[in-house]
């Protein structure tokens, strides 16, 4: 095989990754909107795509059956293709798997709604939710929700498990997605710090207002921050000498989620 077609293979493959990465960039932008949808507008500042390509994108997608618009909004939604196309993979993960007696172990220890929340790409995915058995729940998200790393508890306590260069990139990368959540870049990275020196995350201000939350971060068998394990209450069930024995009761359910979690 002669140079010139090992480097043509070479660049061919980096050409369509392009291709591929940023229309798998505006599908997780997406997946963000939900039910509600994502306007052509905010796929654009989400992804910091040229309108032209993003519409371009968008367009083939719906012709695959990926994407859909909502003739009620005119947003863009997943389309019913995608959960068609995970069925093909029906087991649940590993870490799923090794973190549901952990979570239920620690629900019914302390009362309250437990989140497992892992990372994917710069988003944070909620794949599991255990509700407790105090009267008042704080049901901050449902399964399935993703938001960008930086946003929620779980995804500071996540990036806070890395170390600090890593971490920065990808607050950088989300900063044009902060806006629509009230935070910046300054906040998430002051909060990435604190979380980094307590060994664990624990946001005054939850997602809902009146709400706390505190969350432990999860590594994989190589190391690798990969989830975290979220506890929501109202306001005066964290209080701080509390949050302290909840901060407990997290960081040892995420450490043995990491030792039943197979390499």
């Amino acid at each position: 095989m002669t140079n010139g077609r090992l480097k043509a293979l070479r660049r061919g493959p980096q050409q369509g990754g392009q291709a591929i990465r940023r229309a798998l960039a505006v599908l997780r932008t997406l997946a963000v909107g939900g039910e509600r949808g994502v306007s052509l507008a905010e796929v654009v500042q989400a992804t910091s795509l040229a309108r032209p390509t993003v519409h371009r994108i968008v367009h083939v997608l719906i012709e695959e059956g990926i994407v859909e618009r909502s003739e009620r909004t005119g947003n863009y939604v997943v389309g019913r293709q995608v959960p068609e196309l995970a069925l093909a993979r029906p087991s649940r993960s590993p870490l799923m798997v090794a973190a549901e007696p952990h979570l239920a172990e620690a629900s019914a220890q302390l009362g309250d709604t437990l989140f497992l929340t892992v990372r994917t790409g710069l988003d944070t995915l909620c794949v599991a939710r255990r509700i407790g058995g105090y009267p008042i729940q704080v049901l901050s998200i449902e399964v399935g929700v993703r938001r960008p790393l930086g946003v929620s508890s779980a995804g500071v306590a996540i990036l806070a498990a890395m170390p600090a260069p890593e971490a920065r990139k990808i607050v950088l990368a989300n900063e044009t997605r902060f806006g629509a959540y009230r935070t910046d870049t300054a906040t998430v990275i002051g909060q990435i710090q604190l979380a980094r020196r307590r060994g664990y995350n624990l946001r005054d201000v939850g997602l809902v207002q009146g709400t706390k939350s505190l969350s432990a971060w999860i590594r994989t068998p190589d190391g690798q921050p990969a989830a975290a394990i979220t506890l929501s209450a109202i306001r005066n069930r964290l209080s701080p000498r509390r949050a302290i024995e909840v901060a407990d009761v997290l960081v040892a359910a995420a450490r043995a989620i990491e030792a039943a979690t197979p390499a």
